[in-house]
């Protein structure tokens, strides 16, 4: 899955496309979800009522938990933060999120920027005293509003950014296709997928 097809989590279980695009995604449910690898590895995912949480755990081919996201959500259903722990549950990295408005929309959000800091250490910079992320996404988007690869940095001396640990975006709707429970409202009823007509 390339960073064009990145999806903003705003668009959960709205059904703003068709159930089954995403190859070995299985919908279990509004709360549950799975996706098979081609290695055999899959992901498990989880989200609670209303969905201010969705947790995803990496597993190899044996079941084994490998790592394990947590995803805050705003209101409006965008990532605002997210935890990242291996498998044994310590916790390596914490990432933040940074949206722009989309023009005519009070709601929907453009993911501008993924800033991921290392939780075991604090890096700080000398002249200001303030935490320095490990890594930096910052995304462009072309004039039809698709996502444009990011330009990525890392302040890690003699790392690539993608060395330091893979973009923490959810890249696909892991419930596309689920039902809501009688009663419960989708988060962002209006939110469309990135580059679908406005």
């Amino acid at each position: 899955m390339n960073l064009k097809s990145y999806l903003f989590v705003a668009a959960l279980v709205c059904g703003a496309a068709a159930y089954g695009q995403v190859p070995g995604l299985e919908v279990k449910g509004p709360y549950s979800s799975l996706k098979r690898n081609k290695d055999g590895s899959y992901e498990e995912f989880t989200r609670t009522p209303g969905v201010p949480t969705i947790q995803k755990e990496l597993k190899d081919a044996s079941g084994v938990v490998r790592t394990k996201t947590v995803y805050r959500l705003s209101p409006q259903g965008n990532p605002l933060t997210c935890d990242i722990f291996d498998g044994k549950g310590n916790r390596l990295f914490k990432t933040r999120y940074g949206y722009d408005k989309r023009p005519g929309s009070p709601t929907f959000s453009l993911l501008l920027e993924e800033e991921m800091f290392d939780a075991r250490v604090k890096r700080k910079d000398p002249r200001t005293g303030q935490e320095m992320p490990v890594r930096k996404f910052i995304y462009s988007y072309d004039a039809q509003g698709n996502r444009n690869a990011p330009v990525a940095f890392t302040l890690i001396p003699g790392k690539y950014a993608k060395e330091v640990f893979g973009p923490s975006a959810l890249e696909f709707d892991p419930f596309e296709g689920a039902t809501l429970p009688k009663g419960e409202r989708a988060v962002n009823p209006s939110a469309k997928r990135v580059g679908t007509p406005k």
